[in-house]
Order: C-alpha cells, then sequence, then structure tokens
C-alpha cells in the first residue's frame, strides 16, 4: 500500500490514506485489536509536558490530518499524540493544485497548501465524538486566519476559532510561521505577537504554544521567546517549514512553498539547541526526524516531545514502532531507565 501511494499524485495519495485512516479509525474493535500490536506501551516512555502526561513523546505534527479525521488511527498506530490543524475559523479551500511534491532524492516534502480545512465547527464536531470514545490520546489543535483576513484583524480568526475548538483539545498552537499565506509570518514581528498573544492568553486556561519558523533571525526568535514568557504561554513548536533550499539534488527544488523532511534537519537543530536554555517554556521539536536516532537527540538536547511529519510519508504506517522499538535501545544503551529522568526542573 505504501508503494502504491507513492505512485500517486502526493495530494491524491493522502488524501486517499486519510479516507482509509479514517474509516479504520471509526471501526472500534476493528480498531483497538490491531493496536495491541502496533502501539509500543512501556512505561520508560511516557513523559509529561505542560501538565499533560504523554504515553510517549512521539506525535504527528500539524498538516497531516487537519480537520481532525482520523485520530483513532493515529493512537493505534502508536504516536503518543497528534496535532490536528491548521485550522481557521471558516472552511477554506487552500491554494491552487498542484501545491504539494515529493523531492524523493532528498527525502522531503515542499507543500503550498494555504491552510485549506473545513473550518473550526466542523473540526470541533470531530474531536467531541473522538473523545466520546474514551482512548486516552493528547490531542493538539493547531490554529490560524483565514487568507482574506486583513492582518489587523487576525487575532479576531484566532480567537473564535479557539472559542470553538476551545472544549476538545488539550493543547493549542498559534501558527504564525506558515509560509503559504501571505503575510502570515508578520504575525511573528513585535507589535503584531505581542497584541496576538495579549487577545488569546486570556482566552483559555489550557496550555498554549507558539509555533515559530526556521528562518527567523536570532533576534527575531529571542524576541518571540520573550513574548511568549511575557504572556504565560507554556511552550514552542520549533520549527515550521522553511522557505530556505540547502543544498536540494531534486529538479522540483524549485517549486515555491514551504521546505520539510531530511533538509530541514540542521536548522531544526540549530534552533533547538538556542531555544533548550529558556526557563519556562517546553520545546517541542519537529522538523527532518527520521528515526530514532533523531527523536534521542532531540529529547537529550533537552525537547520534551518531538513530531514528525515528512519522516512518516517517508517510513510508513509501522514508522511510530520501530522508532519507539529504536528508542528503547537507545535508552537501554545509555543506561537512561526512563524519559521522565531526561527531563530538566
Amino acid at each position: 500500500m505504501h508503494r502504491l501511494l507513492f505512485a500517486l499524485d502526493p495530494e491524491e495519495a493522502h488524501e486517499l490514506a486519510l479516507k482509509l485512516l479514517s474509516l479504520w479509525s471509526e471501526r472500534g474493535p476493528l480498531l483497538e485489536v490491531p493496536a495491541r500490536l502496533l502501539r509500543v506501551e512501556d512505561p520508560r516512555l511516557q513523559v509529561e509536558a505542560f501538565g499533560l502526561r504523554f504515553p510517549n513523546p512521539l506525535g504527528l505534527a500539524a498538516g497531516m490530518d487537519k480537520d481532525a479525521r482520523a485520530l483513532g488511527a493515529w493512537w493505534a498506530l502508536g504516536f503518543g499524540f497528534a496535532e490536528v490543524g491548521t485550522l481557521t475559523p471558516r472552511p477554506q479551500e487552500g491554494n491552487p493544485r498542484p501545491r504539494l511534491f515529493r523531492l524523493v532524492e532528498d527525502h522531503a516534502l515542499i507543500n503550498r497548501m494555504g491552510f485549506n480545512n473545513r473550518g473550526a465547527e466542523e473540526a470541533a464536531r470531530r474531536l467531541e465524538g473522538f473523545r466520546a470514545r474514551g482512548l486516552s490520546f493528547p490531542v493538539g489543535v493547531n490554529l490560524g486566519k483565514n487568507r482574506d483576513t486583513p492582518l489587523e484583524r487576525a487575532a479576531e480568526d484566532y480567537l473564535r476559532a479557539l472559542q470553538a475548538l476551545e472544549p476538545y483539545g488539550d493543547y493549542f498552537v498559534l501558527n504564525v510561521s506558515s509560509p503559504n499565506t501571505p503575510g502570515l509570518r508578520t504575525l511573528q514581528e513585535g507589535p503584531f505577537l505581542d497584541e496576538l498573544l495579549a487577545r488569546l492568553r486570556p482566552a483559555t486556561p489550557k496550555p498554549l504554544l507558539l509555533k515559530v519558523a526556521p528562518d527567523l533571525t536570532v533576534e527575531a526568535l529571542d524576541q518571540a521567546v520573550e513574548l511568549s514568557l511575557k504572556h504565560g504561554l507554556e511552550g514552542l513548536v520549533a520549527v515550521n517549514t522553511t522557505l530556505e533550499r540547502p543544498g536540494l539534488r531534486s529538479p522540483l527544488a524549485r517549486e515555491t512553498g514551504g521546505l520539510s523532511g531530511r533538509p530541514l534537519k540542521g536548522r531544526a537543530l540549530e534552533v533547538l539547541r538556542h531555544l533548550v536554555g529558556v526557563r519556562g517554556l517546553t520545546l517541542v521539536s519537529v522538523g527532518g526526524v527520521e528515526g530514532p536516532e533523531d527523536v534521542w537527540e532531540r529529547l537529550k538536547l533537552g525537547a520534551r516531545l518531538v513530531q514528525v511529519y515528512t519522516g512518516f510519508v517517508y517510513g510508513g504506517p509501522l514508522f511510530p514502532r520501530r522508532v519507539l522499538k529504536g528508542l528503547l535501545r537507545l535508552m537501554e544503551a545509555e543506561g537512561v531507565g526512563s524519559l521522565r529522568d531526561l527531563a530538566k526542573p
């Protein structure tokens, strides 16, 4: 099936996979029985972050399941959590196709999707249904603004989306760093970000995080950290996709949009190393995660959670199990009895 999907157009393959996973997600016993074989349940992998308990630190990054269609499947495949979205208050089509490209030679993807989603209210209904099933599975919700909303009213969009989804998410992420919505990254700048956080932080008692771009200067990154601390955010998700094209071999490298996957690994680690000295913010690392060694490196550096998107696309459905089994072997080799031992005060 994995090879068949790679024979299709990338977005068609994504939609087909999501339809199948969505059908599986609703199948009760047909979901839970295979989950016993696929999930790696081991107390040594449990972690705590921003007041939540996670069965393991490996999460599905935002973008894979924008509309919360397959949450049961992500649980069954072995992820420790999933982040849905990016969700906007109103449904939108996103950018014209083609808008998703596989750079196989580089183990990378380029996307310029443009926050295509069915809107916050439909996702809220799906999340409500998932919660009714009683599965113990943390779900994050990634929030954005509609394309046609002017920047000076962006906070209203984030607030509307948050209000619709607030009862159902375990934590929320403000996406101000996607390169595919015109002007969005302006919201990372001081005055805009200050206003946005001032409006959103009082709107929920649940953990609120900020997702930052890998292309920020050190000064801009430090400003985002300062404002996150000022407004009492719980963490940072680092990093989003990049507009840079570092040494790519694929002829598709000329496509516009955000680059993810192996070429982003170096920059994601640079940003993580810069952020680990910050006290008061929990770090979620994403970008270029391809195997257990990548997860282990980031956890040892100071990330509490690690997310994957492109690595899962290339790694296939058994990717979470392989990574978590490998992570346990690496822990044993280094004499680490539990991931809680890595948590810094």
